[in-house]
């Protein structure tokens, strides 16, 4: 992988494939680059596409203490990297670093291409846990970061406990559990869109046209999420895409870059 500095002197490495126009993927919680490497392939058929490790991730650095606006000035040197403009593509958590890239970033993003972002915007399912953010850091200072994933899981995606338990005889629970800090750093980006409230109105200033995707088979909180999202922004598209559910942004990707695809180059 390449890298770069970025503009508080923090390392981030990145990848860069494919040819036509830019796109940077931007991977979600407790994952690097290569968790969101089968989409990247993808859109890499037809885009150049950026592939990074988010700060606290993989090869890049990790500075304390963590502040998510530096995650934006991140985007914006890979823009810079490829030309100076660039779309954006995410699913689940990312998609809330994606929009608030493209908000402060203006012109510098052609679009973006979401897949599912969380927001929990009524009692349809119950909101992120109040201290979500805090008792994460604790867990991982206290060196639990076992339990960290845990309460992700159990508290936040509300997977029944017994589930859980099989999951963590799963090789990926230790991949999890290696980034359990970034539970804490995303948990700061999100707070204000999961917390069973409208969507704010005055967060998000984006010309740029935006594709929300949801699955046929995705929760129903999810499809209400896209529908809030366009009505606080002017240039939103919902999609609704044939028998998906969530993990097809990480499973079976190429249905979701089709789809980005066609409205990227429409």
């Amino acid at each position: 992988m390449q890298t770069l500095t970025s503009k508080d002197g923090t390392t981030i490495a990145y990848e860069t494939t494919g040819s036509g126009p830019a796109v940077i993927v931007v991977s979600t919680v407790a994952e690097d680059h290569t968790g969101v490497a089968g989409i990247a392939a993808e859109l890499a058929e037809h885009f150049t596409v950026v592939n990074f490790d988010r700060r606290g991730r993989g090869g890049s650095g990790d500075p304390q203490p963590y502040d998510p606006a530096r995650e934006i000035d991140d985007i914006e040197a890979l823009i810079d990297t490829v030309g100076g403009r660039a779309a954006l593509v995410s699913g689940s958590g990312g998609c809330v670093l994606a929009l608030d890239a493209a908000s402060a970033l203006a012109d510098k993003v052609t679009g973006l291409g979401l897949f599912e972002p969380p927001f929990i915007v009524s009692d349809i399912r119950p909101p992120a846990p109040a201290g979500y953010v805090a008792h994460q850091e604790a867990l991982v200072a206290a060196g639990k970061r076992s339990e960290a994933v845990e309460y992700f899981m159990t508290q936040l995606l509300l997977i029944p406990a017994e589930w859980v338990e099989g999951m963590k005889q799963d090789p990926s629970w230790d991949a999890m559990a290696a980034l359990a800090h970034t539970y804490a750093y995303d948990g700061r980006i999100v707070e204000g869109t999961q917390d069973g409230t409208p969507l704010p109105r005055d967060r998000w200033s984006i010309e740029a046209p935006v594709l929300v995707q949801v699955g046929e088979n995705g929760e129903p909180f999810m499809h209400e999420g896209a529908h809030a999202l366009a009505g606080v922004l002017p240039a939103v598209t919902v999609e609704v895409l044939p028998g998906l559910d969530h993990s097809a942004f990480w499973m079976t990707p190429a249905p979701v870059a089709a789809s980005v695809r066609a409205f990227l180059t429409r």
